[in-house]
């Protein structure tokens, strides 16, 4: 080989290990910048429900930590379907997320046509909050009642009482028909669209009662504009100490809880997913959501990925025997 050619081998060699390096930096600084413009995630009820009061706090801790905008947009209707809809549909370039709940595993079984599936089409991402579900009333209808002097007023008058509900097929639904179906009452159920319309409907008196998840009636319990008579589970809700739980009221079966995860359309950047998670976990583990999510009953799972695939799977098998059992229907 000629020096000529060696030393045009030698360039080329270090030409292209420059070019390597700068291309494995570019790389890098990409990853490492995301986000580098706002991002969106649907809820997919309106403002003022239960996936807002921690949807907005993560959002606020996301924007202050990444430095980019986290922005909620409200997509409500249809129990939650219709948000749902539109997420699967959206551009999956890293940028759109979806925040649903509980009301999505029950969905499959309430509604014949969906026109999208939650396991093809959303990608599990992350479960950012777990509270159990609380039945309130109107403190002005139920005066000093407890939840026995309750149960018997609602017993004594079947049909005469009525429930209010984020939307027929969600959660606020179905754990009203599985308290029916437990303590062998009748009430008239009132589907909203969303949990925020129908706490404004319960607070005004309108409507007689509400199976929530104690997230978003927590500050209206505290403010006493609601009372709440039962908290679901096997054991008292540290922020609500003097609320008895469902198994301690003789209903051992009574378990349902309200939970919010984020999911990605199918399709989206791997590396953008994984971004996605470590900032809305480091969100939820800031100081100021842990007092949010606390001051709500809450607890963060912090379920990821396969982990949070495999509850989903096990509250769609969950919700499938409850809808068959009770015979629930949308109104």
């Amino acid at each position: 080989m000629s020096t000529f050619n060696f030393q045009m081998d030698r360039r080329g060699v270090l030409k292209w290990a420059a070019s390597a390096a700068a291309a494995g930096m570019s790389g890098a600084q990409a990853q490492s910048t995301w986000p580098t413009k706002p991002v969106t995630l649907i809820v997919p009820f309106p403002a003022g429900g239960g996936t807002d009061a921690f949807a907005r706090p993560m959002s606020a801790q996301f924007s202050k930590l990444t430095g980019k905008q986290l922005i909620i947009d409200n997509r409500g209707g249809a129990g939650g379907t219709l948000g749902a809809g539109v997420a699967a549909k959206s551009a999956p370039d890293g940028y759109n997320y979806f925040m649903g709940a509980v009301h999505h595993t029950i969905a499959p079984f309430m509604y014949p046509k969906l026109d999208y599936d939650l396991e093809r089409d959303l990608v599990p991402l992350i479960l950012v909050a777990n509270v159990p579900q609380v039945l309130v009333v109107n403190p002005k209808k139920f005066q000093n009642t407890d939840f026995k002097a309750f149960l018997d007023q609602v017993k004594k008058s079947p049909g005469r009482f009525n429930y209010g509900s984020a939307g027929g097929g969600t959660s606020h639904h179905l754990a009203g028909e599985l308290f029916k179906l437990q303590t062998k009452t009748f009430i008239t159920h009132i589907p909203y669209r969303g949990a925020g319309p129908a706490l404004q409907d319960l607070i005004a008196g309108n409507i007689d009662m509400l199976f929530d998840g104690l997230g978003s009636s927590a500050t209206h319990i505290k403010s006493g504009r609601l009372k709440a008579l039962m908290v679901s589970g096997t054991k008292r809700n540290p922020a609500f100490p003097d609320v008895p739980c469902s198994t301690e009221l003789g209903l051992p079966d009574y378990t349902v809880s309200t939970w919010y995860g984020i999911w990605a359309p199918k399709g989206a950047p791997a590396d953008a997913q994984t971004h996605m998670v470590e900032e809305v976990r480091r969100a939820c583990q800031s100081d100021e959501a842990k007092a949010v999510w606390a001051g709500q009953g809450a607890e963060f799972p912090n379920l990821t990925g396969a982990q949070f695939d495999g509850f989903i799977k096990k509250e769609l098998a969950k919700w499938s025997q409850v809808v068959k059992a009770s015979g629930a229907k949308l109104d």
